[in-house]
């Protein structure tokens, strides 16, 4: 879609907006062309002794009731049409925000955050110009212009008009070549501040790395260049948007000079009058905003223009996984995988090949393996992050693309390897998913994920606020956070991915025992299929099933017993482990 094209739906929308405003602002520029009329009429009057004394107040009253009214309907117009502007702003940044939240993870391995911030911010304030500025000035001016001309062409005088526009052909012109430029450069302008802001936010993120390997003078020297790179860029598109006021200023007084010369011939030839001259001039001078009008609003589309130029691939961009399904309940059943491959976009390997199990519901299945053998990818197909290139998962008897995306994650409690949380109380973090939770089921799933002690030593325990990324607490704390708004959250299906890997092996233990007695005590939990990926095998030892996958395949499937009698690499990861547990216990 083109930027024309997305402005006109806009504006069909709400047309009665611009219609208002579009009426107040010809009424100003009539009124505007009404006061050098009525000025000329002024001054033939007094050359020819006609008024004096209270009829020249009245007619003087004429040219000020008419500037106030023009006061008036540039404060009508700027309320109506500034005001749709920025609902255009808001419908834009919504929908992009609306995008970005149904992008998978391929399209943020792709993508900069910072080059997002930057489209949310600087490219749509940028588009947002050309619907309120350039709209605004487009039909000011262009109303001015018409108006104007037509009153200099057949109220005063056609010859004098005719000389007088002369050189404008020449800023045309000028305004093509400069237009050109500015398109450009504002396009350079808008990557180059993409560049700063994604230095900026990794630069903010990774900050205590930074200082522990002392780099804050090589960082702060990149930021420096970058800074000026974007600074450059920036004076760049302003000095070439400064080009469009010499062009109209040469050309005006070229038109000012000839209408000086023509119009003192004609009124030495007794063919105009001085009154007419001094109207013809005044006029000449309110065809300094249109022309002024034509450079902003050329150099407001441009911008436009380059801002949109890089907004719509991501607008448009098709999402990873379709949202096609149309069960809006997942019901708890049986989770299984027939023969599942996968091979992420560019690689030759298939990250997982010929994967299938089955997970009653209310069991707990174990995933294990060497790093990379694709444990977490298994993960990201049963949440449908991406979709499996070959065989089939089923819920309850559907394929995962008959359920909506909506429902598929509101059923799936999922547990990253690495726990996020908000710049929010430790409370609502664990309440996220449950934002009526009382603080009794806050305390309770607290202390099933063995944080809750943890949580009152802080200063104000469960209302401390955890920081960005949660960076006052430690990697352990984060993770069992976490847990707890997992278990908050009440999906029908719990997936931990490595979710106890910061926790010690006594914290683990304790964790896992509550899921036990959970589970023999037929709780409202007792139904819920857990997924376990761990690279400690005491974490999946109590497993109804645990697969262990090698370069994508299952190369070894069973319980915990089963898979120490077959004598092969878990037997062999478990005898490695217990042994380092026990020298780490001398």
């Amino acid at each position: 879609m083109s930027l024309s094209r997305l402005l006109r739906s806009f504006i069909r929308r709400h047309w009665v907006s611009y219609a208002a405003s579009a009426a107040m602002l010809t009424g100003i520029t009539v009124l505007n062309v009404a006061i050098p009329r009525k000025f000329g009429t002024i001054i033939d009057g007094l050359v020819a002794g006609r008024l004096s004394g209270t009829a020249l107040l009245w007619q003087l009253a004429i040219p000020i009731a008419c500037g106030v009214a023009i006061y008036l309907l540039r404060v009508g117009w700027r309320k109506v049409l500034f005001s749709a502007a920025y609902r255009f702003g808001l419908q834009l940044r919504t929908d992009l925000y609306a995008r970005l939240s149904l992008q998978g993870p391929a399209f943020y391995q792709r993508q900069r955050t910072g080059d997002l911030m930057a489209l949310a911010t600087n490219d749509i304030d940028a588009i947002e110009m050309v619907a309120g500025e350039a709209m605004l000035a487009g039909y000011d001016g262009s109303t001015t212009l018409v108006i104007v001309l037509g009153t200099m062409l057949f109220g005063v005088d056609w010859r004098l008009t005719l000389v007088a526009l002369l050189p404008l052909p020449l800023m045309g012109i000028a305004f093509w070549f400069v237009s050109n430029r500015v398109h450009d450069a504002s396009r350079e302008a808008l990557d180059r501040f993409s560049d700063l802001n994604d230095h900026v936010l990794e630069t903010l993120s990774g900050v205590r790395t930074l200082r522990a390997l002392g780099l804050e003078r090589r960082v702060g020297a990149q930021f420096s260049e970058l800074a000026g790179r974007a600074a450059d860029s920036s004076l760049k598109a302003q000095r070439w948007e400064a080009a469009y006021e010499p062009a109209v200023g040469i050309s005006l007084a070229a038109s000012a000079t000839l209408a000086l010369l023509m119009g003192g011939y004609l009124v030495w030839q007794g063919q105009l009058s001085i009154g007419a001259l001094t109207s013809f001039n005044m006029y000449l001078g309110q065809l300094i905003w249109p022309m002024f009008a034509a450079g902003w609003v050329l150099s407001l589309i441009e911008r436009g223009k380059a801002a949109w130029k890089r907004l719509e691939p991501v607008m448009s961009e098709a999402l990873a996984v379709g949202d096609d399904g149309s069960v809006d309940v997942v019901q708890t059943g049986t989770l299984t995988a027939h023969g599942i491959s996968y091979s992420y976009p560019g690689q030759t390997h298939p990250a997982l090949s010929q994967v299938s199990f089955s997970l009653p519901a209310g069991q707990t299945l174990g995933l294990v393996g060497p790093t990379g053998s694709g444990k977490s990818t298994l993960l990201r197909l049963l949440l449908r992050q991406y979709d499996a290139n070959a065989g089939s998962i089923h819920w309850s008897g559907r394929e995962l693309h008959e359920y909506r995306l909506a429902a598929l994650r509101r059923a799936a409690s999922w547990v990253p390897q690495e726990s996020f949380l908000f710049s929010a109380s430790v409370a609502d973090n664990i309440a996220l998913a449950k934002p009526d939770a009382s603080r009794t089921e806050i305390e309770h799933v607290a202390k099933l994920a063995a944080v809750h002690d943890d949580i009152m030593r802080l200063p104000k325990a469960y209302e401390t606020v955890v920081g960005e990324r949660g960076i006052t607490l430690s990697g352990g704390q984060r993770q069992r956070v976490a847990i707890a708004r997992a278990l908050l959250g009440g999906g029908a299906l719990l997936l931990l991915d490595d979710a106890l890997s910061a926790v010690d092996t006594g914290t683990e233990a304790q964790i896992l025992a509550h899921f036990q007695e959970l589970r023999q005590a037929g709780s409202a939990d007792h139904s819920r299929s857990v997924v376990i990926v761990s690279h400690r095998l005491s974490s999946v030892a109590d497993a109804d099933h645990i697969l262990v996958l090698r370069e994508g395949r299952v190369v070894e499937s069973g319980s915990h017993q089963i898979l120490l009698d077959h004598g092969g690499w878990y037997a062999a990861q478990w005898q490695y482990q217990q042994l380092e547990e026990s020298l780490d216990a001398l």
